[in-house]
């Protein structure tokens, strides 16, 4: 039987994406530092473009540092610094000073190679402002729909990776804020196992990066991934209830000894055309899919 890692086992990466978080850092890497002084082999900060000296404040606290020469985005931070690992283990969490040292110790004793990620479960990962909430409730709604599967958090930034699955999908992932849904979906819909651990978080130091588009941005992204992964999940619902609509649309005409309305005609080709885009693109999804076997 596979027992859990023990801290300072040399498998694990510690990877921090920070942008602007020069007042942040700091107390996490001391934090870090102080509780679990042994927990990995390396912290990997990625400075994706700072200007306000994040770079300068992280390796003076002693981690090891990668900088972009622009900002390329949260998810690119991300792909850097998995790059980069030399472990089998990658655990990345927030620079911003919402994550707890000890959760991260957490994750790490809590797994026993048995999964291929372990996520921190916030405790109310739909809190947030207000005008976020109701885009934050449809996301998760509509992942669970996608994958089937009832999601506890979808975009967690806490989170342990095995590094070799992780490099299988980078490149389905995106460079901006989607980059944890993404991955969580396509590790749901190839059949990982993921396991959830409830975490504590703090209020975030400094003010959140995050804008109203990268909601719909996410939304397109999920769709695009269930396309890529599971897409008769997609096609299949929107086909059934066109059929639906335009048989019942067309049966009074019918009974009648009118014949069929053309809109009623419309709408069953339309579901037809929807039937078989799906058929097809489900085999040129299992054909693309034949890389990540």
């Amino acid at each position: 039987m596979t027992t859990a890692h023990e801290p300072g086992s040399g498998d694990l990466t510690l990877i921090i994406p920070a942008f602007n978080e020069a007042e942040a850092i700091g107390d996490v890497l001391a934090e870090l530092h102080s509780q679990c002084p042994h927990l990995a082999r390396e912290i990997l900060v990625i400075d994706d473009g700072s200007t306000d000296g994040t770079a300068q404040v992280a390796e003076q606290a002693g981690a090891r540092v990668i900088r972009h020469s622009r900002n390329k985005g949260y998810g690119a931070a991300l792909k850097t610094g998995i790059r980069a690992a030399g472990t089998e283990w990658v655990l990345t969490l927030d620079a911003d000073g919402q994550h707890r040292a000890m959760d991260a110790q957490r994750l790490w004793e809590t797994n026993t190679g048995t999964w291929d990620m372990v996520v921190g479960k916030r405790p109310n990962p739909h809190s947030s402002p207000l005008w976020r909430r109701p885009g934050k409730w449809l996301l998760g709604r509509l992942a669970n729909y996608l994958t089937g599967i009832r999601i506890p958090d979808l975009n967690s930034g806490l989170r342990l990776l095995r590094r070799s699955v992780g490099l299988t999908y980078l490149r389905v992932c995106p460079q901006g804020f989607s980059f944890s849904t993404t991955l969580t979906l396509a590790l749901l819909t190839q059949g990982h196992d993921i396991h959830y651990l409830p975490i504590e978080t703090r209020k975030r130091t400094g003010r959140s990066t995050v804008r109203l588009s990268t909601g719909f941005e996410t939304i397109i992204l999920i769709l695009r991934t269930v396309t890529l992964f599971s897409p008769l999940r997609l096609f299949l619902p929107i086909s059934l209830v066109l059929g639906i609509l335009g048989i019942l649309w067309g049966l009074p005409y019918a009974l009648a000894g009118r014949g069929i309305s053309v809109g009623a005609l419309l709408v069953l080709l339309t579901a037809l055309i929807l039937f078989l885009l799906g058929l097809v693109s489900d085999q040129i999804s299992r054909l693309r899919l034949e890389r990540f076997d």
